[in-house]
């Protein structure tokens, strides 16, 4: 049996990961129930239960299944489970006859998104200080080790190598992961898109005129990228409101950055 400091162990490492999880707590107790008001239990996004709080493969499976219907929207919740061989309204019955009620809240815990920045350039800039007042977790790569420092990009993980192409495939992606192209050269940008775009990864736009985009589209069609790959190219980057100065581009990219989150999760604005 897991107990608190296990699974506030594992916590950390599960995020640290890109797992999403749930926190769940027991909040009330009303008469008889297996567990006290601060037991918990974490279910990731796997299904894996951490801990126990009783009752059960019963009672914990039709947990672990409201945590897992939880983390896939997004959205935390409070559960009222019943131990008296009936529900009533707004209760979920567990078949189990303890003779009580209790309530359960399931706190979701999403890891911070990641976001890869290619360029370090005056658009790469405000963009990393918007993404990083957003909370996410930011890696920049880059060529120039003038502009690619700790003093301008101080929370990112910074990949720095003379040989561009090596410093892009020490980048590593995955389904979560959004890629911003903001180098602005025709050469690294193309080099930026060989590696990212046949990834699997949540976002990938490319800042950039229409012709230039266009030019690069065609290089990677005789690349022999797939149609749909290159459909999914956000470009040219960020929603269109219109944006002259690089921080009104790096505001418009982190714009869609949030859209594209909140597509991906399923989530809108409570208003």
């Amino acid at each position: 049996m897991s107990n608190p400091v296990n699974i506030f162990e594992r916590l950390p490492k599960l995020l640290e990961e890109g797992k999403r999880v749930a926190l769940c707590t027991v909040v009330e107790k009303i008469g008889s129930g297996p567990a006290e008001p601060g037991r918990k239990m974490l279910v990731t996004e796997d299904g894996e239960i951490i801990g126990t709080i009783g009752g059960g493969e019963c009672f914990e499976r039709g947990l672990r299944q409201e945590a897992l219907k939880a983390i896939r929207g997004g959205k935390s919740r409070s559960l009222k489970f019943s131990f008296y061989g009936g529900a009533k309204e707004g209760e979920l019955d567990t078949g189990l006859w303890c003779g009580g009620a209790m309530t359960v809240f399931v706190d979701v815990v999403e890891p911070k998104p990641k976001l890869v920045i290619v360029g370090s350039g005056h658009i790469a800039l405000p963009t990393y200080t918007v993404a990083d007042l957003l909370g996410f977790d930011i890696t920049v790569v880059d060529d120039n080790e003038d502009t690619l420092t700790k003093s301008r990009f101080p929370n990112a993980k910074l990949v720095y190598r003379e040989d561009f192409e090596k410093a892009l495939k020490e980048v590593k992606v995955d389904g979560r992961t959004c890629v911003a192209i903001v180098h602005g050269e025709p050469k690294h940008d193309l080099a930026a898109l060989r590696r990212f775009v046949r990834e699997r990864t949540a976002y990938l736009g490319l800042l950039g005129s229409a012709r230039k985009i266009a030019k690069l589209k065609e290089v990677l069609r005789k690349d022999r990228v797939l149609a749909k790959a290159i459909k999914r190219i956000k470009a040219p980057i960020g929603l269109d409101i219109n944006a002259k100065t690089p921080e009104e581009i790096a505001v418009s990219i982190a714009a869609e950055l949030i859209k594209e989150k909140r597509k991906a999760s399923g989530t809108k604005h409570p208003c």
